[in-house]
């Protein structure tokens, strides 16, 4: 690998304007292409300490072996030429969406005199009219069945309408009248691309127009006692309708969009498109990809939908709502207006029906994430492999095949929790999971609370190790009961959430207890540093390497774990205090409450039969509680299920 101090621009030769920039290896292939506003700036950012480098920006610029740069007038031509650029040079090193299976779309041969429908996938071409991608391939096979009884177009491949002509007889879709027949003259070729309009304007959403035309048309005939007619065209119309019915309205307005999520962590992206035409969700896509550097949301945005909207101009629909708006949002929109032909708008929803899609399409996007880490981890080498790496890394004696994970959680010092979560061989075993209340002063910060926590777990490993040794029995099987002891599972490896003070604390509460057999470690949030606490500096891991990724599982189903028990206690309490003057409510009846209704806002609306309606709340008892949240109107709701703020 090539030295970046080796081909790096002498100071003040490099341009301060905008610009895009392209790295090559030394055989003369690009391997990253970026632009910047500023180049100097964003190019010198480059050539800064190694250290403070994303992992895959660091071997980017040790595999590169030039860096060369041409300057353009403003952001838009930056844009462009990036873009232009990426599809030419295929960069390694750039971002790249992909997704785990291949989604089918309807093409539309446009191109041809007589234009042929069919489902397909693979590369497209230029000639031709796509619509989708959809998610299931027998949903859009079962929707062009019942459009093609509206609009026969032709459906057959070339061969089939080459033999079908020079035999002068019609396929068995001629027969049935699920084809218009161009093939033996049936339909000349402007009444056949009246059909074939027909079906382009159903796919692209246009449906309302249709509908319309189609029941205009049906009372014409009828009022002409043009009978026959008539029932043909209400057989279409009934087809048509099922057809556009079988997707649910997702928007009330008609509006033509794609909603755009992401959900992230350190090493991954995932990326979430629902296809809404007509206000019906069309189709829906899902991307993973590996991030390559530090970007934020914003920027990973802005470089997929230059991937998205980049070989189909078509498929630009006019709004695209996003969860938040690159800073490059302004210029983004004019580029994918010009591709598109007419205005496009990038926003983000703040309420109604197009804020809960984005939510949905978010909550998907963090499933698909969920999912693509799930498959990684429940592969057996690679599992096995970051347990020999993390062994290497931490200088273990053997591969820690059980870690034991802990995390505090609490709101400025109130409602202080903590989590325990197991991982064995790489997985996650949640039988073993424990749930701690710290309720100590000492406890109130995250350092008192985790070496609190510490204390408490491995004091319970001794004194269960205790019993065992008085009674001469099994230590991991409690003889009185039968069942397995909850803390005499000694871990390999103990993993906190959190830098150098909860590493010495934690440390500190084991050495208390003469515990000296169990390796330590943290993992901090912010850079993604492994803390030893016999070393004064952190451990750097590769962001690709697979002991990092177990850490990271670790500590984030840890975090998981810690919150959700935090804002459950968090929710309680707020309920407590808003139904504390009530007499008769206890503890059972509020639990009650809390299920029945999930939040304070619907708790506030209900009325007093709907109280009284809950397993053991009375007329009298639901009247009182009626009362009580009637003296109080805070302008905010509180979802008791997760704690968290319900806005409208």
């Amino acid at each position: 690998m090539a030295d970046p101090a080796s081909y790096r621009p002498a100071p003040g030769t490099i341009p301060t304007g905008p610009g895009v920039y392209r790295f090559s290896d030394a055989e003369g292939r690009v391997v990253y292409v970026g632009k910047a506003v500023n180049l100097r700036q964003r190019l010198s950012s480059y050539f800064a300490d190694p250290a403070a480098l994303h992992f895959r920006t660091q071997t980017m610029v040790r595999t590169a072996a030039a860096v060369d740069w041409t300057l353009v007038r403003n952001e838009l031509e930056a844009l462009q030429l990036e873009y232009t650029w990426i599809k030419q040079y295929d960069p390694r090193f750039n971002i790249k969406y992909r997704d785990d299976k291949s989604y089918p779309w309807v093409a539309v041969t446009w191109g041809e005199e007589f234009p042929r429908v069919y489902v397909g996938r693979g590369p497209k071409r230029k000639q031709n009219r796509y619509y989708g991608p959809y998610a299931q391939a027998w949903a859009i096979r079962q929707t062009l069945d019942s459009l093609l009884r509206v609009f026969p177009m032709r459906s057959c491949t070339q061969g089939v309408f080459n033999s079908a002509k020079s035999s002068g007889r019609p396929c068995l879709f001629g027969y049935i009248g699920k084809c218009a027949a161009p093939c033996v003259g049936r339909v000349n070729a402007e009444d056949h691309r009246a059909l074939v309009e027909g079906v382009c304007e159903f796919l692209a959403g246009r449906t309302a127009g249709l509908i319309k035309r189609l029941e205009t048309e049906m009372f014409v005939a009828s009022a002409k006692q043009e009978f026959e007619r008539a029932g043909v065209l209400r057989d279409q119309l009934g087809a048509l309708k099922q057809a556009s019915e079988q997707n649910a309205i997702v928007l009330g307005d008609g509006t033509d969009a794609d909603v755009v999520a992401l959900a992230t962590d350190p090493l991954e992206v995932a990326i979430q498109v629902f296809h809404v035409r007509d206000g019906r969700i069309r189709g829906e896509r899902a991307w993973v990809a590996e991030r390559s550097d530090d970007a934020d949301e914003g920027e990973l945005l802005e470089q997929f939908l230059l991937q998205l909207y980049g070989d189909t101009a078509q498929s630009v629909p006019p709004l695209v709502l996003l969860p938040r708006l690159p800073a490059t949002g302004e210029v983004l929109s004019q580029l994918l207006t010009e591709e598109r032909g007419t205005k496009v708008r990038l926003r983000v929803p703040k309420r109604g029906d197009k804020a809960a899609l984005l939510e949905t399409a978010g909550r998907n996007a963090a499933d698909v994430l969920a999912l693509h880490k799930l498959r990684r981890s429940s592969d057996l080498s690679t599992r096995s492999r970051a347990l020999e790496e993390l062994q290497v890394a931490l200088d273990l004696p053997q591969a820690p095949l059980r870690i034991e994970c802990y995390d505090i959680s609490h709101t400025q010092g109130t409602e202080v929790v903590a989590s325990m979560v197991v991982f064995e061989d790489g997985l996650a075993r949640k039988s073993e999971y424990r749930r701690f209340v710290i309720r100590t002063v000492e406890g109130s910060n995250d350092v008192g609370a985790m070496r609190e926590v510490i204390t408490r777990r491995f004091r319970r490993l001794l004194e269960e190790r205790a019993d065992a040794e008085q009674i001469d029995g099994p230590l991991l099987i409690d003889p009185t009961t039968g069942a397995p002891r909850k803390f005499a599972y000694l871990p390999a490896l103990v993993v906190v959430d959190g830098g150098a003070p909860q590493v010495s604390a934690a440390a500190r509460a084991m050495a208390d207890l003469g515990i000296a057999d169990v390796a330590l470690c943290g993992l901090a949030k912010r850079l993604e540093e492994v803390w030893l606490p016999t070393q004064e500096y952190p451990l750097i891991l590769p962001r690709a390497s697979e002991a990092l990724y177990l850490l990271q599982r670790v500590r984030d189903e840890a975090h998981r774990f810690a919150i959700t028990h935090h804002r459950g206690r968090r929710s309680a309490a707020m309920l407590d205090s808003v139904l504390d003057n009530v007499a008769g409510l206890g503890e059972l009846r509020r639990k009650a409450l809390l299920k029945y209704f999930g939040s304070l806002r619907k708790l506030r609306k209900a009325s007093i039969a709907e109280l009284a309606e809950v397993p053991g709340i009375g007329p009298a008892t639901a009247a009182a509680i009626f009362a009580a949240l009637a003296a109080q109107e805070p302008e905010l709701g509180v979802n008791l299920a997760t704690g968290e703020v319900i806005q409208d």
